[in-house]
């Protein structure tokens, strides 16, 4: 196809509110480098780490904002966000297949690939280089997975980040069929990715959330779930988990660990609870715990992801879709927590 000159997309003008975004119809098209190809987007959902890049949440410096990205890398404005991208291939570079035109593709969001060169460490889709918050994307071609599947794009839009998140998280930690793990955060995106992900491994789960949530999440699997304020150790007893997927992290942290079991594995990919927490480092050795902090997705998991989705193993949780314009509004409704999934932007 001819691709136009201009697009409309939405800008991050700097750290800050959401006033710092801006709908422009007036963006330039991107030109595909030799390895790229360029994307027409149709969905892309919405998550934290658009917010949370926007905030400069990332940053660990009081007054310096420099490294407020998912690599640490300095984030240059006006920058397109948007990490959860379904959307079709409509133009590649002189060193890619042109029978890729017309391919129906997810974006990976860990980019290892980008200006014809290998990113360490990864950039993330979105944040280190423009995302899906427009009409046009460009990406390296590796970074774009063809999909074969009957669910719309606002669907598989639902899937890239949330359930790469939670499926990075289980293959880190090696869950196993027949081993019990420990969700927090269950009805987020990642969450309820991970009941679901899961308990496709054979894993008995248990999930924490609100009480308005909790049949949500056991008709997507969990065997049992508990309030957020719940005395997890008189519930569940000491060493009782093999594995705790925590989203959520905060005050009540430690006891997450009295849950595990001797030799048991704690995985982590958010902090929405808060990220500073109290740790007794004599349970970490005594117990022979491992831990894993989990950002950079292992090379095989978003093709297994891929998988599950073709093999229709995966619920999408289209929790609410907004118009791309209408991107402030979305994001407000994904900080009020309300909802079970995902916040879905038409873009297309």
């Amino acid at each position: 196809m001819n691709l136009p000159d201009t697009m409309r997309g939405v800008v991050l003008t700097g750290h800050g509110g959401p006033e710092m975004l801006e709908l422009r119809d007036n963006l330039p098209v991107p030109s595909p480098g030799p390895n790229d190809v360029i994307i027409r987007v149709g969905a892309a959902g919405v998550n934290n780490t658009d917010i949370n890049t926007r905030t400069a949440w990332y940053s660990k410096g009081e007054a310096d904002d420099a490294d407020a990205t998912w690599s640490g890398k300095p984030l240059e404005f006006p920058r397109v966000q948007g990490a959860d991208v379904c959307g079709e291939i409509v133009a590649v570079g002189t060193d890619v297949a042109a029978s890729r035109i017309g391919e129906r593709v997810l974006i990976e969001p860990c980019i290892r690939f980008a200006d014809g060169v290998e990113q360490s460490p990864p950039w993330y889709f979105g944040s280190e280089c423009d995302g899906g918050f427009a009409q046009f994307t460009r990406v390296d071609t590796r970074q774009a997975c063809v999909v074969k599947s009957n669910l719309t794009d606002i669907e598989l839009a639902s899937f890239p980040c949330s359930y790469s998140t939670a499926e990075n998280m289980l293959t880190r930690a090696n869950l196993q069929a027949g081993e019990t793990i420990l969700v927090t955060g269950a009805s987020g995106g990642v969450g309820s990715a991970t009941v679901q992900l899961a308990r496709a491994r054979g894993a008995n789960v248990i999930a924490i959330t609100s009480p308005a949530k909790m049949d949500t999440l056991i008709d997507l699997g969990a065997e049992r779930t508990l309030p957020r304020d719940a005395d997890l150790v008189a519930e569940l007893s000491s060493g009782s988990i093999d594995v705790v997927v925590d989203l959520v992290a905060g005050s009540n942290w430690p006891t997450l660990l009295d849950v595990l079991r001797s030799g048991g594995r704690y995985a982590v990919a958010g902090a929405i609870g808060g990220p500073m927490v109290e740790l007794d480092v004599r349970t970490l050795y005594l117990k022979d715990l491992s831990f894993f902090g989990c950002t950079v997705l292992e090379p095989e998991v978003f093709g297994n992801l891929v998988g599950c989705i073709e093999r229709a193993e995966l619920k999408p949780l289209v929790a609410e879709v907004f118009a791309l314009k209408d991107i402030e509004a979305a994001q407000a409704a994904f900080g009020d927590k309300g909802y079970t999934g995902k916040i879905v932007l038409n873009v297309d």
